[in-house]
């Protein structure tokens, strides 16, 4: 299976974090939560067992989604070069033909979970029409994209950065 998840360093060190202390402390927590509960009686009416079990089932949830962007046939880390060209993990300043450039728009491009990464920035998948577009491109370079509707949209590249 190739490759479907682009990382940055950063945001791969992160997931590899947080599924280590899920894995860890997050498990004896919720195990020691729910013996708590039970403790208390009657399981049938008890609030915090159950709000225990539904902690533990989105935590498994979470574990189980780390896992798979972990796993080394689902993922890819980039170190974005520092050459102008859009690629993941660029930040990549563009305006839409016919605005200005005052109306420009900055944008990180990458996975969804690099957001946690750069709260500041939405974020365009590289698997998009305009991250399709978009990728390998330099700056000061027009390209065109179908949007969802239908419409072919052209922008302007007019800043690429590396998310540092």
């Amino acid at each position: 299976m190739a490759a479907t998840h682009h990382f940055t360093p950063r945001t791969h060190a992160r997931l590899t974090a947080e599924h280590y202390d899920l894995t860890t402390r997050g498990r004896i927590e919720v195990a020691d939560k729910i013996e708590a509960a039970r403790l208390l009686g009657d399981l049938k009416e008890n609030g915090d067992y159950h709000a225990a079990k539904d902690e533990q089932g989105h935590m498994e949830s979470r574990i189980r989604v780390l896992e798979h962007y972990l796993d080394p046939d689902n993922h890819v880390v980039v170190s974005p070069a520092d050459d102008g060209t859009v690629c993941p993990g660029t930040i990549v300043t563009i305006v839409y033909e016919g605005d200005a450039d005052s109306d420009a728009e900055q944008y990180l491009v990458g996975h969804p979970e690099e957001k946690a990464s750069d709260s500041a920035l939405d974020i365009i998948s590289p698997e998009s029409p305009l991250g399709k577009a978009l990728d390998g491109s330099a700056e000061g370079a027009w390209v065109e994209f179908a949007a969802p509707n239908g419409r072919t949209l052209r922008v302007r590249i007019l800043k690429v950065d590396v998310n540092a």
